[in-house]
């Protein structure tokens, strides 16, 4: 079982090998892969009524006499490889995360990890991913992104969510099999409401460090006599959440 992400909000558009072949005319696929017998070799390829895109023929074993693959090196698989479940954990109050991303200087990752994350920057239109677990009855503080629209799919577990964006706010409950989905820029929280652990697979659109703003720090870090102002509230009663984040 795979769970796919695909970094476009456009209709995804896909040509499958065999697809390409048949579209090709006989003559000329003949001269470009040179088989012995030429063009009566093409013809001896038949069309499938169905779609071919997930291929698993009833006679596989009478077609397949050897399938094996040679590992290359590690240089090459980490461009296009990485062992997420065995990264680094990433703890934060009431859940974890884990990454597979794009890090300035290579900060936290060791060798071959580095070489993922080259490969995720350079590239453009890439994404990040995340596995993320909320602990039961924890929380994934409102927070916002500022360089990318994020995407979940709940593996296990249920929860509440909520998002506030410019025009909208919205709140809602999630269980096993439901995608979510904010846009960049968008405030939103994840809370765990099961006896379970709620567990989730995160994608955002960006290749690049992933920017995150979290309430406690945008609370943290204003004034607390502009936040006297903008709530209408006395300034002393802002200290009780700056002592209460120590």
């Amino acid at each position: 079982l795979f769970l796919l992400f695909f970094s476009t909000h456009e209709e995804l558009k896909t040509l499958d090998v065999d697809d390409v072949f048949f579209s090709t005319p006989e003559d000329i696929a003949a001269r470009a892969l040179k088989p012995e017998g030429g063009v009566d070799f093409i013809r001896t390829f038949k069309k499938q009524t169905e779609d071919q895109a997930v291929n698993l023929p009833p006679n596989l074993q009478e077609l397949v006499q050897n399938a094996s693959y040679v590992q290359s090196p590690d240089h090459l698989v980490w461009q296009y490889f990485y062992d997420l479940k065995g990264s680094a954990q990433y703890p934060f109050p009431g859940g974890i995360f884990q990454w597979a991303r794009y890090r300035i200087n290579g900060t936290g990752l060791n060798e071959t990890e580095k070489i993922f994350s080259e490969s995720l920057n350079k590239h453009e239109n890439t994404l990040t991913l995340a596995t993320l677990r909320i602990f039961s009855n924890g929380l994934g503080q409102p927070h916002f992104h500022f360089n990318a629209n994020e995407m979940g799919y709940v593996i296990s577990g249920c929860g509440k969510v909520g998002v506030v964006a410019s025009d909208i706010t919205a709140n809602f409950n999630i269980d096993i099999g439901d995608v979510i989905f904010f846009p960049v820029g968008s405030q939103h929280y994840i809370k765990s409401v099961c006896d379970e652990d709620l567990l989730l697979i995160l994608a955002y659109s960006t290749g690049n460090q992933l920017e995150t703003l979290r309430m406690n720090d945008y609370f943290h870090k204003t004034a607390d006599h502009i936040l006297a102002q903008l709530f209408f509230k006395e300034q002393n009663e802002f200290k009780k959440i700056l002592q209460a984040s120590k």
